[in-house]
């Protein structure tokens, strides 16, 4: 596994790292007031529709806060000098910031205009495009046949990463849905990222190339964790689609780029090492792309468009069954959790027979505490 082979933990760049994301989520938490004021000026203000949960109207554009407090980040990494060579080596931050900055501009457009699906598919596409021009792109893929790692051409690798992004963007766009929900997960799935790519970190030493993927999921996980005081129920505004396809493009930045870290870490016949990347990066999204999944073939068989919402999301269906929104907002957390952190633990701890029983028993919680209402209900 990643840590079998270790280094001595004092080569961590820990501090800088968590500077980087406490200077996230402050920027985030004390930009949230003036921006809220901003939205409700300009009538960037979600109103409450049939198939929302909220009943007041609820300012928007949450989401340029959260990118203040991602670039406040990114700016005080620059400013370390254990963090600066991450910068000189390659071009890749400049990538993620400049698709953070489009994608944010789409996202609050449509916060404030509702643009049509087409539209916003485009700036997430071009996003997308934005983040390979600078390098950020799936580089290899395990052979599940032979073992080891099958390299991508350019052309492979730039469709994969574009398709992998703007799954992740619409995914988390879609299970923006309940106070707190989006930031939430957000707030885990960086946190496992963040926790898998120091694995990186640990195993590669101080080799400044692998720096970049961990700091995006530090500022990521800083600014949800800023945001999210003021977005849990009950929300005095809500991140918009600004905020939540910004969450889906960092975490595919920082998934993608911890992928092209693993040449010299994994081995032909660990093939669970090998699937390290992949792994992750299932557990961390595995609920918001399981709810968009849903929706899509739900949608279709009814002959609507995959893009036409509805209230049948999987938090709608936690709090058909009894759940409140908080209730059903944590359990959606615990399910978050137990996948993402057990997949980055199967990725780091050499013996996956006891993550894996750990697993289980998250597992059996969560379905547990899930069917409760219903269990009552039908005594």
């Amino acid at each position: 596994m990643l840590l079998a082979q270790g280094l001595p933990a004092q080569i961590l760049p820990i501090k800088e790292y968590l500077l980087a994301g406490t200077t996230a989520a402050v920027v985030t938490f004390l930009l949230v007031g003036p921006v809220r004021v901003l939205a409700l000026q300009v009538g960037a203000v979600a109103w409450p529709r049939g198939r929302d949960v909220h009943v007041t109207p609820t300012a928007r554009w949450g989401g340029l806060a959260m990118l203040a407090g991602v670039l406040a980040g990114v700016a005080m990494a620059y400013q370390l000098p254990a963090m600066r060579l991450a910068f000189a080596y390659s071009e890749e931050m400049v990538g993620v910031v400049l698709a953070s900055l489009i994608l944010v501009l789409v996202g609050a457009l449509d916060d404030r205009y509702e643009l049509d699906a087409l539209t916003k598919l485009a700036g997430q596409t071009t996003a997308a495009g934005v983040m390979t021009l600078f390098g950020v792109q799936w580089t290899v893929l395990p052979d599940v046949f032979l073992g080891g790692q099958v390299g991508l051409g350019r052309e492979q690798g730039v469709l994969l990463t574009v398709l992998l992004t703007v799954a992740l963007v619409n995914a988390m766009n879609f299970v923006d849905g309940l106070d707190g929900l989006a930031a939430g997960i957000g707030l885990i799935a960086a946190g496992a990222t963040a926790l898998f790519t120091m694995g990186l970190v640990l195993r590669n030493g101080n080799d400044p190339f692998v720096f970049t993927p961990a700091l995006i999921a530090f500022v990521l996980a800083g600014a949800c964790l800023g945001f999210l005081p003021h977005n849990f129920n009950p929300a005095r505004i809500f991140m918009g689609d600004s905020g939540s396809m910004l969450i889906g493009l960092l975490l595919a930045a920082a998934t993608t780029m911890a992928s092209g870290r693993l040449t010299d870490v994994t081995t032909g016949g660990d093939l669970l090492a090998l699937f390290a990347p992949l792994i992750v990066l299932a557990a961390v999204v595995f609920i918001p792309v399981l709810d968009l999944l849903m929706a899509v073939v739900r949608r279709t068989r009814a002959g609507r468009s995959p893009f036409a919402p509805d209230k049948m999301h999987l938090h709608h269906r936690l709090l058909e069954i009894g759940h409140s929104q908080r209730r059903a907002v944590l359990l959606i957390y615990l399910w978050a959790g137990v996948l993402a952190f057990g997949a980055v633990a199967l990725a780091l701890i050499d013996d996956p027979f006891v993550v894996l029983w750990a697993v289980g028993v998250g597992l059996v919680v969560a379905v547990l505490a899930s069917s409760v209402p219903r269990a009552r209900t039908t005594r």
